[in-house]
């Protein structure tokens, strides 16, 4: 909780002075009734209009100071409350991008939209109101008692009776209703969960007709929200009726005390009009304190999952040393490494032992599940190995600050992920420093992506639409290579980046990525793949299996002594005798 509080340094004194200007707005509310007696008792009876005139603009310039008051205490609460929220929500955000793959594993991505959202939105809310109103309502509720038994201490008599029946009408309700709120968010972590699956799978969900069934899904969840939410209401709903009645109870007991003692001449009448308004100031501020109890509820308990967040601490250390000038060592060295996503799970990698040396080519290949995209994981230190030693350039991985790690690595994930913006702008999230146009579309010819970047209306500022939707897989494949490829990166990984691209432009880009490397000849070059044609000219070949290194060694020597990799080419029509590779039509 003392991560979230340090938002609001800065601005102590804003937290002080503006509660101090809402009390001074209760303190003159408290005088209305008072000055409203006088103008009855003294100005009214007597018909003096000079007296009726007099406190007449007393009240007008009460509520001047009152407005005033209140506006100032607004002005604090907003701009500490805005501000506050601003530093949560980007130290939250700060806090995610620095965790790593095993702590992300342990929260979904829903909830963390609904942290970053929904929760911090009720903290800010939470703080907005403390200020404006956690000492102006229970002031002003003793206050009205307080000059309720002054005025008469009989009658006052009445508040002491009332007040405690409407808090126990506030308790009871509250009781009920505040363990329903922490249901409530969590049943909106899985609508929001639900809703974001079906909306990015939208197209799949079309292609099998399968709306109604999705539709019946969020409607299911969203029900049952609705339904918790309305028990909650119902049960609220009964506060004011409840209130209400024991107020005009009071009241009623006031007018009619309050009546014989006038007759007797115990009580001018001009205060039993007070004693009402003392009543009904009373029983709002009472209101306010409930429903300030269940906003500040409802914020301690975003806070504490903002917290929980907060407090995670990354399983990767972010500190270590960079990387400097050209590595020294070999590029990658796995020596005894295993991995399971969980523990006490079955390893995904087990005991995966290789070498390869910078400049090297590599290709890794294997069926599905076999840990290709895992190994990748490892090198990119998303997760710790359970056991074994990684090394990259020649040092133990843990040796490196992760960001300077990755910013030496060139990574072109599986999935073409872009972002809304330009061209140009994608591209550069790679770089180290300012890059040239003339980098730029260097990067973009290699990758064989320059040719329909140019027929884009403004070329490098075209813009892309989130996710690249306004491009073709094979497109925003060749892009998030041309991005690796910009930022000039000591070892590219390759993990199965080609997979949307024709035969004739894989080879292209094989051709070209060769000549990339005969222009800088320390570029390790990491390819993962499915299809044998994409890496049997690498220098080493790794071949996995179920999680297990089965081989190693160039096509040749794999074709014929590895049973795995020789499976994996008769699948794809490769045959031994056939050196240039022809892949059978189906």
């Amino acid at each position: 909780m003392k991560k979230i509080l340090a938002n609001l340094q800065g601005y102590y004194k804003e937290i002080v002075i503006g509660p101090l200007f809402k009390l001074l707005e209760a303190v003159l509310e408290l005088f209305v009734p008072i000055v409203v007696a006088n103008i009855i008792d003294k100005g009214i009876a007597l018909g003096d209009r000079g007296y009726i005139l007099r406190n007449g603009l007393l009240l007008f310039l009460l509520a001047l100071l009152g407005m005033g008051t209140a506006m100032v205490c607004q002005y604090y609460a907003i701009r500490v409350s805005g501000h506050f929220g601003s530093r949560l929500r980007a130290q939250t955000y700060r806090h995610v991008l620095s965790l790593s793959g095993s702590n992300l594993t342990e929260t979904d991505s829903a909830t963390l939209i609904t942290l970053l959202t929904n929760d911090v939105q009720q903290i800010q809310t939470g703080v907005n109101m403390a200020i404006r109103l956690a000492t102006r309502a229970p002031f002003l509720a003793i206050g009205s008692i307080a000059m309720a038994l002054l005025l008469n201490l009989k009658i006052g008599l009445i508040f002491l009776v009332s007040t405690p029946m409407i808090l126990f009408i506030l308790y009871a309700i509250m009781k009920s209703t505040l363990p329903s709120y922490e249901g409530i968010q969590k049943e909106q972590d899985k609508l929001s969960a639900l809703a974001s699956e079906n909306l990015s799978g939208i197209r799949v969900i079309r292609a099998f007709g399968r709306q109604k069934q999705a539709a019946e899904s969020v409607d299911k969840v969203s029900s049952k929200l609705t339904s918790m939410i309305i028990r909650v209401g119902k049960i609220s709903m009964t506060l004011n009726p409840l209130t209400t009645l024991v107020i005009h109870i009071a009241i009623a007991a006031i007018i009619f005390f309050g009546a014989r003692l006038s007759s007797l001449g115990d009580i001018a009448p001009g205060k039993i009009i007070a004693l009402v308004s003392y009543m009904n100031q009373t029983l709002l501020a009472l209101i306010v304190i409930a429903n300030i109890i269940v906003l500040f509820t409802r914020s301690l308990a975003s806070a504490r999952r903002v917290a929980a967040l907060l407090d995670m601490e990354p399983s990767i250390a972010l500190c270590g040393k960079g990387i400097d000038g050209t590595p020294k060592g070999d590029a990658v060295a796995f020596s005894a490494v295993s991995f399971s996503y969980h523990q006490g799970a079955e390893p995904v990698l087990a005991d995966i032992t290789f070498t390869i040396e910078a400049g090297q080519t590599v290709g890794i290949i294997g069926g599905t599940g076999s840990g290709k995209s895992t190994l990748i994981n490892l090198i990119m230190r998303y997760f710790d190995a359970n056991k074994g030693e990684t090394c990259i350039f020649g040092s133990d991985i843990k040796e490196y600050r992760p960001q300077a790690l990755r910013s030496a690595i060139g990574l072109v994930p599986q999935k073409a992920v872009l972002f809304a913006g330009s061209v140009r702008y994608n591209l550069q999230m790679a770089a180290k420093a300012a890059v040239s146009d003339e980098e730029l579309w260097h990067a973009l010819d290699v990758a064989q992506a320059s040719d329909f970047v140019k027929a884009l209306p403004g070329g490098l500022d075209a813009l892309i639409e989130e996710g690249g939707r306004n491009l073709s897989g094979g497109q925003r494949q060749r892009l998030t290579i041309a991005r690796a490829l910009a930022g000039q990166p000591k070892l590219l990984i390759l993990d199965d980046s080609s997979s949307a691209l024709d035969y004739a432009t894989d080879k292209a880009l094989h051709s070209a990525l060769m000549l990339e490397k005969a222009r800088n000849p320390a570029l390790t070059v990491l390819i993962i793949s499915q299809r044998t044609a994409s890496i049997r000219h690498a220098d080493n070949i790794l071949v996995l299996d179920k999680g297990r290194l089965t081989g190693q060694g160039t096509h040749a020597e794999l074709l014929q002594g590895n049973l795995v990799y020789r499976e994996i080419c008769d699948s794809q029509g490769i045959l031994a005798g056939n050196p240039v590779g022809k892949e059978t039509r189906q």
